[in-house]
């Protein structure tokens, strides 16, 4: 799942048209979260994550783009063609990066996925540094969801107008910042319980095994990955 996720980010990041990026996030990412069982939440996500992101290029891109193809005029400012073209396309390989990181912490075990980077080689620390950044944005969001609830238990409005939630911010900052900090520390104490820190060889109950068709499957994807950079570097770049 690592190795498919880096090959649709290098697909995004390396294919030169909106519609073949958008290609591979329909034609990869969607099928994977629907055989994952994740298809509507992968989507809702990847819906709330982008919008953003995508309004604010469209206008800028637009807006500051040089370029013959006038869409339409506001005051001095010119929208142009070319403009929208490079907004759609950024926005595409946002969707494409954003989605599969998604996805990647949706249907892979965190547990599992630091095992396997373990066994080929790369350092316990590192390896826990990765898996903590993949986790974090879905930590908050658990650990905000429930400060919120319990909040709204003691009478607290967060719903309304902007003055109320952002009335209901402020008690949310607090508890939320405590929290990561004592969750680190226990994290920390745990960690070293398990000896994660000790020098030299480790064994463990869990053993990865990987068949044939999935040792195949993963450099046939790296090289393609390899494949796309080459193109992008020597024929795509030069268009």
């Amino acid at each position: 799942m690592l190795a498919l996720s880096l090959t649709a980010v290098v697909a995004g990041a390396s294919l030169p048209t909106t519609t073949l990026v958008l290609a591979v996030y329909v034609g990869l990412l969607v099928p994977l979260a629907a055989c994952g069982r994740r298809l509507g939440a992968f989507l809702r996500a990847c819906a709330r994550v982008i919008w953003p992101f995508a309004l604010s290029l469209v206008l800028i891109q637009g807006f500051f783009t040089p370029g013959e193809s006038l869409l339409f005029r506001l005051g001095p400012f010119r929208y142009t063609l070319e403009g929208l073209r490079v907004a759609l396309l950024f926005s595409a390989r946002l969707l494409v990066g954003l989605g599969a990181a998604t996805l990647l912490m949706m249907i892979i075990r965190p547990d599992a996925l630091m095992r396997a980077l373990v066994e080929r080689g790369l350092p316990n620390q590192i390896a826990y540094i990765i898996i903590t950044a993949l986790q974090i944005v879905p930590t908050f969001q658990a650990r905000a969801h429930a400060i919120l609830d319990a909040q709204r238990a003691r009478g607290l409005e967060t719903e309304g107008t902007l003055i109320v939630r952002l009335r209901a911010f402020v008690p949310l900052v607090g508890p939320l910042i405590l929290s990561s900090l004592m969750q680190i520390e226990e994290r920390a104490i745990a960690l070293e319980a398990r000896a994660f820190s000790r020098p030299g060889p480790r064994t463990s109950l869990v053993a990865l095994r990987d068949s044939q068709l999935q040792l195949l499957l993963r450099w046939a994807l790296m090289l393609g990955a390899v494949a796309m950079i080459a193109a992008r570097i020597f024929v795509w770049g030069r268009r």
